[in-house]
């Protein structure tokens, strides 16, 4: 009689324990069920064409922290989240955002529609940030994200984080591995419409478990991830966004402009011309004078060598085969 007592008393004891101690959501890149998407995945048809950032602070829990001669991030540049994911990112700071924009609207297709690139080193080592979405730069709306890390303790600067306590936060994955966000988990939204996303926002999580600073998720648990992070590489790094769904196939003809696309830009070395219209055409990239110093065909992706180009911003003319011209700009750093 008693040892059955004894099972009843276990039982219930083990049904009362929170469900949020069990929870499991998709483990890290490489392991069987990840929702990672790796940089090079044919999945990603498109990359950020531009994007600005609001800084956040070092230490937001003490804004006289200086690093570096700031009180703000200062590590990396906007331009570095044009293209696709590569070594160069910009750090937020704690609570800090950016704002990307994409020349071809993203659409709601089957499964993930996009996915966030951030510079974690490994599997556990995360720096975690909301994801908002809208379609008129204006009015933004939240990706319902999850954070089941546990509230008792504070992660420090450099611990870590069990990426399947994690869900619909960017900076789930390491390195080279997108986050993944599907528009349906937004579809409850007025303020948005999902076959016309124009703009995605990235905002710092924080991480401290501190009133004020805490934040909190869609069910009202506090983010926790590694805090302070007082360095001008503090906070979430954004690398890119990749576009897996968007309105390439309905684009017509009168709005070619936005069918062609360059990455990364600003580049470095090697270049790649996207062209998503079907006829070829002519390239001719000319200097800040006018003078044309290369030209050459193009159709679909092409990739150019301006390794040897100096410093500066050039001008891309695309002549099309009906005789019409769309001029871009590409930074050489």
């Amino acid at each position: 009689m008693k040892t059955w007592s004894l099972h009843i008393i276990i039982l219930i004891t083990w049904f009362s324990v929170p469900v949020m101690l069990f929870a499991q959501y998709a483990p890290p890149a490489g392991q069987s069920g990840t929702t990672a998407i790796f940089k090079d995945s044919s999945a990603i048809i498109g990359w950020a064409a531009e994007c600005s950032i609001d800084r956040g602070f070092v230490n937001l829990s003490d804004t006289t922290v200086i690093y570096n001669g700031s009180n703000k991030t200062n590590y990396g540049s906007n331009l570095y989240v044009s293209g696709p994911a590569d070594e160069f990112v910009v750090s937020l700071g704690d609570r800090g955002s950016a704002v990307i924009g994409f020349d071809i609207p993203i659409v709601n297709g089957p499964g993930p529609d996009f996915a966030v690139f951030e510079n974690s080193f490994g599997d556990s080592f995360l720096e975690l940030a909301f994801v908002e979405a809208s379609s008129d730069g204006l009015n933004f709306v939240r990706f319902p994200a999850v954070s089941l890390t546990q509230e008792s303790q504070q992660i420090g600067t450099f611990d870590t984080i069990d990426a399947t306590k994690i869900n619909n936060l960017a900076g789930k994955y390491r390195h080279g591995y997108g986050t993944p966000f599907d528009l349906d988990d937004i579809s409850y939204s007025s303020q948005i419409d999902l076959n016309h996303v124009t703009f995605i926002k990235v905002v710092d999580a924080g991480g401290c478990l501190l009133a004020p600073f805490a934040t909190f998720d869609s069910q009202g648990h506090k983010i926790n991830d590694p805090w302070p992070t007082p360095f001008d590489t503090g906070g979430f790094d954004l690398d890119a966004v990749g576009v897996i769904h968007n309105q390439t196939e309905s684009i017509a003809d009168d709005n070619r402009a936005t069918a062609i696309a360059i990455f990364p830009n600003p580049v470095f070395d090697r270049v790649t011309i996207d062209s998503r219209v079907i006829e070829k055409g002519i390239l001719k990239i000319s200097n800040p004078s006018g003078n044309i110093i290369m030209e050459k065909i193009f159709s679909g992706k092409t990739i150019i060598d301006l390794s040897s180009f100096p410093t500066g911003v050039f001008l891309a003319t695309f002549t099309l085969n009906d005789g019409a011209c769309i001029t871009k700009k590409i930074i050489k750093y």
